[in-house]
C-alpha cells in the first residue's frame, strides 16, 4: 500500500502540535541529557519555534510530523525533523529527508544538520541516507553532512 506523504505550510494550532510532537518524538533523548523539565521546554519552545521555515509532514492527510529547513544560499540545513512515534521507522522521514537531499543537489548544495550524540537511532538513520559525521560542533551535539554529488 502507498501512502501520500506530504508537506504543507503551518496553520493555526500548529505550534501547540509541534511542542506536543517534540515531546513524543525527542522527549526521551532531552531526558537524558538535561533532564524533562515540562516549564523550560516550554519557554525554549516558545522563544526558539522557528514558524517561517517549519512545516506539518502529512501521512494520507493527517498530521504526523514537522520539518525545519534553512537554505542559506550555500548549503540546507535540516534544523529539524521529528515524526510522531507513530509514523517512525516506516519510512517517512525518510522519504522526506531523500526528497530535501535531491532538492539541495539539484542546486549543488549539501544538506547539513545537527543531531544529539544519545540519539543514535538518529545517527544511523542519516548515515543510512548517506550523511557522514563531520565533527562535535557543541557538548552532546553530532554534527553530520550529505555532500552533493
Amino acid at each position: 500500500m502507498r501512502h501520500r506523504v506530504e508537506l504543507r505550510r503551518l496553520r493555526s494550532g500548529d505550534d501547540e502540535f509541534c511542542f506536543q510532537l517534540h515531546r513524543s518524538a525527542l522527549g526521551e533523548y532531552v531526558d537524558a541529557v538535561w533532564g524533562w523539565d515540562e516549564r523550560a521546554q516550554r519557554e525554549y519552545h516558545e522563544r526558539n519555534f522557528d514558524a517561517a521555515h517549519t512545516q506539518i509532514i502529512t501521512v494520507d492527510g493527517h498530521d504526523a510530523g514537522a520539518l525545519t529547513v534553512l537554505d542559506n544560499g550555500t548549503e540546507v540545513v535540516l534544523g529539524l525533523i521529528e515524526l510522531d512515534p507513530v509514523y517512525q521507522g516506516r519510512g517517512f522521514g525518510g522519504h522526506v529527508v531523500k526528497a530535501l537531499v535531491a532538492e539541495a543537489a539539484a542546486r549543488g548544495q549539501d544538506v547539513v544538520l545537527e543531531v544529539l550524540d544519545v540519539n543514535t537511532r538518529a545517527k544511523a538513520f542519516y548515515e543510512r541516507l548517506g550523511f557522514a559525521e563531520t565533527g562535535r560542533p557543541r557538548e552532546h551535539k553530532i554534527a553530520l553532512r550529505y555532500t552533493a554529488p
